[in-house]
This record gives structure tokens, C-alpha cells and sequence, in this order.
């Protein structure tokens, strides 16, 4: 289970150029952060994530992407 700001530390850990999107490249430099990533969206690596839930379908995920699917795998606590 994670909460906003534990999504927003990953989040900020994993946007490596700080463009505001995770890129699947930087998914894969951070294999641990990714594994975390699967783990709270019910996904099985970087690229079903993003297939599934980078709405934008550039290639990379938002913070609203990434909130929105850890909500739908039922592994977000309201703070």
C-alpha cells in the first residue's frame, strides 16, 4: 500500500531528467524501484505498466498515470 507522498518519492526517484514523466528507460535504470512500481500496480514489468497505464502513450507515465494505477490495483491509502 502506498500513499501519496510514498508515490511522489518514487516518482521523483525514478524521473531520473526531471521532466515530470518516467520514461521506460528510466524504469529499467532502476530495477528495484521498478520491481515497487509492479508490485503496487498489479503489473508484471515496466512495459505492461506503461501499455496499460501511460495514457498518453508517449512512451512514459505522469505522476497522475502512475496515482491513477496504483487507485485501480486497490494499493493507494488516502492521507
Amino acid at each position: 500500500m502506498a500513499t501519496e507522498q510514498d508515490l511522489q518519492s518514487l516518482f521523483k526517484n525514478l524521473d531520473r531528467d526531471q521532466d515530470g514523466k518516467v520514461s521506460i528507460n528510466e524504469l529499467f535504470l532502476s530495477p528495484g524501484l521498478s520491481a515497487i512500481i509492479s508490485s503496487e500496480t498489479n503489473t508484471s514489468s515496466p512495459q505492461e505498466l506503461l501499455v496499460q497505464y501511460g495514457l498518453d502513450e508517449n512512451g512514459s507515465i505522469t505522476f497522475e498515470e502512475l496515482k491513477e494505477a496504483v487507485k485501480k490495483a486497490g494499493n493507494f491509502v488516502e492521507s
